[in-house]
């Protein structure tokens, strides 16, 4: 038997409350109607299935075998239904709750400002809060409930220890340094070992990417290095008179790359590339504010960087 296009909200609010009750009075007064109306609604819906769902007589209502059946899916049904609309209202609360959003340097500037204007769009009174900082950082963060969200690289096991990831787009890691860069024609990593090297610390989720890299060309750890993961610091050490090369993903330095202000050395990095996505604690049900948030960021990666 097909959904009958007919069956209304209002039916099965009627049946339900009927059911518990046992007694149309009840129900009616439950529902605000009159007995009458709700006795409509019953025998409307039994005449739209084809079968008595209920036999009535002074003790009060019983439900016939097939009532028993309906109930079960009816029941369910309205509850789910109602929990969405006060889900939904609550989207919307005056003086709403707040969503904590963790996010990496490379990840703040490309999809998450579509995705909050998404999210704003529909749940507009809530506040969200941002966080940037290093994977280490906002994964303990997470784990600790001082965030709701995180978003970054998918890093080493050890790192991903009770998070889940849901995997939306994949980020480059590329080596750069000023325009005038004496080693700005480079095309190996053995030809910047003698370099100052911005690196990534060991809190940074693309750390152990690059480390499998160099093992496999079989490199050792940059002697000559700073390790960050501040973009400010980043591009004015970069432009300054340390002139280091610095070694970052992609989405970091997009602009600059795009403006000139920086170039890319020509050094295939493919391997340390990973997947960008959301982290969430493992263990904790989605909130509904949470869930939003994640259909309109993949609905902003799946759009492309701003």
């Amino acid at each position: 038997m097909q959904m009958d296009r007919r069956i209304k909200f209002r039916h099965l609010e009627a049946f339900v409350a009927i059911a518990r009750t046992k007694r149309l009075k009840i129900a009616a007064e439950q529902l605000n109607l009159t007995q009458p109306a709700i006795s409509k609604s019953l025998k409307d819906l039994e005449e739209i299935l084809g079968v008595r769902l209920m036999q009535r007589d002074r003790a009060g209502v019983e439900l016939t075998p097939e009532g028993k059946i309906f109930m079960q899916f009816a029941e369910q049904s309205t509850v789910a239904l109602t929990q969405g609309l006060h889900k939904i209202a609550s989207l919307n609360d005056v003086g709403g709750a707040m969503l904590r959003i963790g996010v990496l340097p490379a990840v703040a500037g490309q999809v998450l400002p579509a995705a909050v204007a998404r999210f704003r769009e529909i749940s507009r009174n809530t506040t969200v809060r941002i966080e940037e900082g290093p994977h280490g950082h906002l994964a303990d963060m997470l784990r600790t409930g001082d965030l709701d969200l995180v978003i970054g690289r998918l890093a080493d096991r050890e790192m991903m220890e009770g998070l889940s990831f849901a995997a939306l787009y994949s980020e480059p890691v590329v080596a750069v340094a000023a325009p005038d860069h004496p080693k700005r024609a480079v095309t190996r990593l053995e030809q910047i070992m003698d370099e100052l090297i911005l690196y990534p610390p060991d809190t940074a989720a693309i750390r152990p990417f690059m480390a499998r890299l160099m093992l496999s060309q079989g490199l050792p750890l940059f002697a000559k290095r700073i390790e960050t993961v501040s973009a400010g610091f980043g591009r004015a050490a970069v432009l300054g008179p340390m002139r280091p090369i610095w070694i970052v993903s992609q989405g970091v330095v997009e602009d600059d790359l795009a403006d000139g202000t920086l170039v890319a050395l020509d050094i295939d990095m493919t391997s340390a590339q990973g997947p960008v996505g959301m982290m969430s604690w493992i263990s904790e049900t989605p909130s509904t504010l949470v869930s939003v948030f994640r259909d309109a960021l993949a609905e902003a990666a799946a759009a492309g960087p701003i």
